[in-house]
């Protein structure tokens, strides 16, 4: 081969390899394989999740540990609401509040003073009790006597075995002697009572009637007079139905009510003696001059006239 020829043929094979490297150069590349995770379409979505953008926002699953907080948080929201001392309901000594109940009416309907009943129940505001609030209308001590059951009584006699020759006899067994009955109370019954006004009696008790006492006529400004010896409990017109009203507590059984005074005489916790002039008579919360005058044994209204003494 001449030299021309062999030029050739070196530039043809040296195109081939061109050809061949721009071949290699423009071939497309493939990209990488991509891991893709499901579709959205396919993944579930929490049910209330809201929507954001037209796609499913991500809603937080609720724990276990958060819904038993919720409830206790909820159970004790709920004991919260109970009324003050809902635990004590229909035990002896204890009061449920009615609607339409004061302290005062409550006091005047237990027998005890309004005072006393607010102290055996912390309560600082007398006009801040609820309907189905539980109030201790007993001493502390009495309602744990009154709750509690009798002693019992043992009927437990020693068991009968046979003696084996030589051995003791069995010892009888002890019986404790009963404890001595206490000291009887003072007879509150025996009260000494007095008319407490010298008018003449215009309505006479009826209690199926809602009458809980007498009322006594007479003019405004006659006396009224303690019924008997005791201490003021209430002086006011705090009671509806009432007016100016005057409570005494006599002893542990029985309470007067005086109502509808012109005017007070006396202030509460003050003692009186029978036949004291406590009030003036006059018409408050009345449709004329009149004296309402109620005994209440343990807290229930009886019959003066029943204890009063004939005049």
């Amino acid at each position: 081969m001449n030299g021309a020829g062999s030029r050739f043929a070196r530039g043809l094979a040296l195109g081939g390899v061109a050809s061949v490297l721009i071949a290699c150069g423009t071939a497309p590349v493939r990209a990488p394989v991509e891991a893709r995770s499901t579709p959205a379409a396919a993944r579930p979505v929490a049910i209330g999740s809201g929507a954001v953008g037209g796609r499913a926002s991500p809603v937080a699953p609720v724990s276990p540990s958060t819904s038993a907080a919720e409830a206790s948080a909820a159970s004790a929201a709920g004991a919260a609401r109970l009324p003050a001392g809902a635990e004590n309901a229909g035990k002896p000594g204890y009061y449920t509040v009615k609607p339409g109940d004061t302290l005062i009416r409550i006091g005047l309907d237990q027998g005890q003073n309004w005072r006393d009943v607010a102290r055996w129940n912390g309560v600082e505001n007398p006009n801040l009790i609820e309907v189905g609030q539980v109030l201790r209308v007993l001493p502390p001590d009495a309602a744990a006597a009154a709750a509690r059951p009798g002693p019992p009584i043992d009927v437990a006699r020693p068991a009968v075995r046979p003696e084996s020759a030589g051995s003791a006899p069995t010892p009888p067994v002890a019986v404790p002697a009963p404890a001595p009955a206490p000291a009887p109370a003072a007879n509150d019954d025996a009260t000494e009572w007095l008319w407490p006004a010298a008018g003449s009696v215009v309505a006479s008790f009826d209690e199926s009637r809602g009458v809980k006492g007498l009322s006594i006529a007479g003019k405004a400004g006659d006396p009224i007079l303690a019924a008997a010896d005791g201490r003021v409990v209430y002086a006011g017109s705090g009671l509806r139905g009432y007016g100016n009203l005057v409570i005494v507590k006599h002893n542990n059984t029985f309470l007067t009510a005086y109502a509808h005074n012109q005017t007070l005489l006396v202030k509460e916790d003050q003692a009186v003696r029978r036949g004291q002039k406590i009030a003036e008579m006059g018409s408050t919360d009345s449709d004329r001059v009149k004296l309402h005058f109620e005994i209440r044994r343990q807290g229930r209204p009886v019959d003066p006239a029943r204890l009063l003494p004939a005049r």
